[in-house]
């Protein structure tokens, strides 16, 4: 009894200053972020900030720029090109929608019916990458030309007598027209769709799909109720990189179509590299950046999903 009630001995002086030990290497993940953060403010956040700038300046290149915060310039450029605003939107959805129409079956294809095969077709997807974005919009200058033998199987299948009720051809030419523009951003975009795709449906779990059978699904059924939903994120990611990029893209409307299918990016090219109204050429870069930002925040929203692969 008289051990059970003793009090414990004291702590000894070295014990009561003993310290928990220091956390070492809290800082390392801050120094490896450091060099992308600067990377992000220099040639991101600065570049901006100038075009900020320079969109509320007047003057000339021979006189010389000054801000004065002229705003008026944003209307006065939105009210002149809208028509290419719209034309860009009208363009770079429709080749976003073919863009998921073919690469939806390719990446599920990939992913599900490959086999040994996949590496294979995953090489041909990404293969018109080996060349310059130049380069393979050219060659669409050659497949389109008239009298081809493209043009020609459309004439003989009367596919152009139905485009040209749309709109989308004049005659029996290609070159030069929306279809050509949409043709040549479909085809350089669609590697950009393929890739989420795939690696969104690459996740799914194929024992869902026999549960599905197991509960007598019939194949659409399990595609509309299991595949399509689960493959949501590489859908939205996929249609993401196709629209922003080909709704500011100025290489295909201007090797494949004419002065009547301008986009606004050849707007911004000939405001700053011929016309060098600088104001006008960033005030419609702010615009369109605005614009793809208020789309795309719907867009997602829309969509319900916010697990973008």
């Amino acid at each position: 009894m008289a051990t059970l009630t003793e009090a414990p001995p004291p702590l000894s002086p070295a014990a009561d200053e003993k310290k928990p030990p220091r956390k070492r290497g809290r800082w390392t993940p801050y120094w490896l972020l450091l060099p992308g953060i600067l990377w992000l403010l220099i040639f991101f956040a600065m570049p901006m900030i100038y075009q900020a700038s320079t969109s509320v300046q007047t003057g000339s290149l021979e006189e010389g720029y000054q801000v004065t915060w002229h705003f008026a310039t944003y209307w006065d450029a939105l009210s002149e090109y809208y028509p290419q605003f719209l034309r860009s939107v009208l363009y770079a959805g429709s080749a976003t929608i073919l863009c998921l129409i073919l690469g939806y079956p390719l990446a599920y294809l990939i992913a599900f019916r490959a086999g040994r095969w996949r590496n294979l077709i995953m090489i041909l997807v990404i293969a018109p990458f080996f060349t310059s974005f130049l380069i393979r919009t050219l060659a669409w200058k050659t497949i389109l030309a008239d009298g081809g033998p493209v043009v020609g199987a459309l004439n003989t299948l009367h596919v152009l007598d139905v485009t040209s009720w749309l709109g989308m051809t004049e005659g029996d030419r290609v070159l030069a027209t929306p279809l050509a523009v949409v043709c040549g951003l479909t085809y350089n975009f669609l590697p950009f769709m393929v890739l989420p795709l795939y690696t969104s449906l690459e996740r799914i779990d194929p024992r869902l799909h026999e549960a599905a059978g197991d509960l007598y699904a019939k194949p659409v059924t399990t595609f509309r109720r299991v595949t399509f939903p689960l493959s949501m994120p590489g859908v939205v990611s996929g249609t993401l990189l196709t629209f922003i990029p080909a709704a500011g893209d100025y290489v295909n409307a201007d090797l494949l179509g004419s002065t009547d299918t301008r986009m606004v990016g050849n707007v911004i090219q000939t405001q700053f590299l011929r016309i060098l109204d600088y104001p006008t050429a960033a005030a419609l870069s702010f615009i369109l950046m605005a614009a793809i930002l208020v789309m795309v925040t719907l867009y997602i929203r829309r969509a319900g999903t916010e697990d973008l692969v």
